[in-house]
This record gives C-alpha cells, sequence and structure tokens, in this order.
C-alpha cells in the first residue's frame, strides 16, 4: 500500500463515516474539556480528569462519527472533520503532556506545583499519538550549550519574572 493510498483511505474513512456524532459536536467536547481541564492554571484532578475526558472524545471521534456531506467539492464538512482529526492529536497530546510534568513553566503553571524545577524538569517533553496505541510520552535532555566552546557565550537558563 502506497503513501497516496492511506492517503486517500483516511478521507474516504471519514467522507463516509456513519455514526451518530457530528464533527461540530465532537469539537465542541473537545473544547469544553480543554478548557476545563487544561486551562492557564491547571493541578492534578483537572489534568486527570482531562486526560480521561480527551481520551472519550478521540474515542468516539474515531468510533461514533457522522459525516453527512460525501462529496468532493467545497465539503466543510469533510474539511472540519479533518481539521478536527488534526486537533484532536494536538489536545490529546497537550493534555499528556501537561498531566506529566509536575512543575509550573512558562505557559504551562499548576496551581499544585507553583515553582519551576530545573533539577527534575529540564527536559524536552516528546508525544507521539496514534489511534491503535493511544498517547505515549517520552522525554530528551535540553542541550544546554549547543555550539562549540568559545563560539558563543553560554546564557543559563532562568525562570521568567515578571
Amino acid at each position: 500500500e502506497s503513501v497516496g493510498d492511506v492517503a486517500i483511505d483516511r478521507i474516504d474513512k471519514f467522507r463516509y463515516a456513519k455514526g451518530n456524532s457530528a464533527t461540530a459536536d465532537i469539537r465542541l467536547e473537545m473544547q469544553r474539556c480543554m478548557q476545563e481541564d487544561a486551562a492557564v492554571f491547571r493541578t492534578q484532578d483537572s489534568l486527570d480528569h482531562g486526560v480521561k475526558v480527551i481520551d472519550e472524545v478521540v474515542d468516539k471521534f474515531h468510533t461514533d462519527l457522522k459525516v453527512t456531506d460525501t462529496s468532493l467539492v467545497w465539503n466543510t464538512d469533510l474539511i472540519e472533520t479533518l481539521e478536527l482529526d488534526n486537533l484532536l492529536t494536538s489536545a490529546r497530546q497537550t493534555m499528556y503532556s501537561a498531566n506529566r510534568r509536575k512543575e509550573s513553566r512558562g505557559a504551562h503553571a499548576r496551581e499544585d506545583f507553583p515553582d519551576r524545577d530545573d533539577e527534575n524538569w529540564m527536559m524536552h517533553t516528546l508525544s507521539y499519538d496514534s489511534v491503535e496505541e493511544g498517547c505515549r510520552i517520552d522525554y530528551r535532555p535540553v542541550h544546554d550549550q549547543p555550539l562549540p566552546d568559545g563560539e558563543m557565550q553560554h546564557i543559563p537558563p532562568k525562570a521568567r519574572v515578571y
């Protein structure tokens, strides 16, 4: 099976989806989940709940989606469905990543972990997502001196202060 076949199969899977849940309804569920459980100020309880809810929303999208317009010309229903597929991937990876990170850093503010924790969390979060395997989180170290010695002065990381 070629890459082109995979892309056509993806479009057709959505185009002919005969479930009970419209794209707009699933998108609203995703939006509410993200606003309620992964808002600017987060807690472990809200993120734990959010992981459960976003998994349910993703599952509904892949098992109960209904697309009513099957045409190939000016099909906004299909375009919105493809966009939601991408948004759900980002939403789930965001929720899972935030749930694992036990600190506040940048735009990720935890009410239960208000401080930045460079000792334990100076690392990049890597997320992998698939329909078959769900969301998996991994990490890689931050390279704090990416250039050879003498090429650029090292600037150590520090907390943002406003």
